[in-house]
């Protein structure tokens, strides 16, 4: 897929194009592991030690084992292409630091919504941001060890997403599992600016 080359005199130097996409998803849906597992160089990680203060306020059916978690964010980078540059922003997780995803969504190009089958209610309100906010996004399951499994078209029914929002399987642990899901993400935000353009009247 073309992400906007131009041609440019021989010789010159090449500067990458930097794009700004967000990994979003309820709590231990595996948004650390995902830019973690993606980034080329070594992530900046806000995870803290789960303590008693948060019994009560966590919940952690589904995820008993999980004993971290983002407070701020995540963040790593990957090279597409030899001229396009990911900036991936993992999002807390908890309701009570959604006050920052405002802040992480500035000039972001879309959205990775992580997808848990243990706990796939905890999607929706990922979903509900982005869809508010126009951001296009897709969602990819994270496919965990033991977990059920189901058929992409029943997590499409029960996440009541619109036909055109890519659904796809991952592995978050895997580099080249992300990396797909992050092309996927990058073609739908693409295919989703040209067509506003020409709703718009635009080129």
């Amino acid at each position: 897929m073309d992400y906007g080359h131009s041609e440019r005199p021989a010789g010159a130097r090449v500067l990458p194009t930097a794009l700004k996409v967000l990994v979003a998803g309820g709590f231990g849906a595996g948004k650390t592991t995902l830019v973690g597992a993606v980034s080329e160089s070594r992530p900046l990680r806000t995870e803290e030690v789960l303590t008693e203060t948060g019994i009560g306020v966590d919940d952690l059916s589904g995820v008993e084992r999980k004993n971290t978690t983002t407070v701020a964010m995540d963040f790593g980078r990957i090279t597409i292409s030899n001229d396009l540059v990911l900036y991936v922003f993992g999002t807390p997780g908890q309701d009570r630091f959604w006050f920052l995803w405002d802040e992480l969504a500035v000039g972001a190009l879309g959205a990775v919504v992580l997808a848990d089958t243990r706990r796939l209610a905890d999607c929706f309100p990922s979903i509900d941001y982005f869809e508010g906010r126009g951001t296009p996004f897709v969602v990819a399951v994270n496919c965990f060890e033991g977990a059920r499994r189901f058929g992409l078209d029943e997590v499409r029914t029960a996440l009541d997403l619109d036909p055109d929002v890519p659904l796809l399987l991952c592995d978050a642990r895997q580099r080249e599992s992300g990396r797909n899901v992050l092309i996927t993400l990058l073609e739908h935000a693409m295919k989703t600016r040209d067509s506003r353009r020409r709703a718009a009247g635009g080129r």
